[in-house]
């Protein structure tokens, strides 16, 4: 399942921010990636996650595989969207 989101948070090249989306992702059991341009990372990786721009503004997919992928994405979307 995926899901296209414009990022319109603040504080997107934070540390804490990413790390607080890592923490998100990593309550689902799904196979969690955002999409970037032509990156590919997984959102339950910090480093991955550490190596992709955000800003507000940006445009990404969360692509979520799994038994709780739809919930998985709605609480990505809501915390980029915040």
């Amino acid at each position: 399942m995926k899901k296209e989101v414009t990022i319109t948070m603040k504080d997107t090249m934070e540390a804490t921010p990413i790390a607080q989306l890592v923490s998100v992702a990593n309550q689902y059991s799904s196979q969690i990636y955002l999409e970037m341009d032509s990156a590919r990372v997984n959102a339950k990786s910090i480093m991955g996650m550490m190596s992709m721009v955000f800003s507000t503004g940006s445009v990404v997919t969360i692509d979520a595989e799994g038994d709780d992928e739809a919930t998985a994405i709605v609480a990505i979307e809501e915390f980029l969207t915040a």
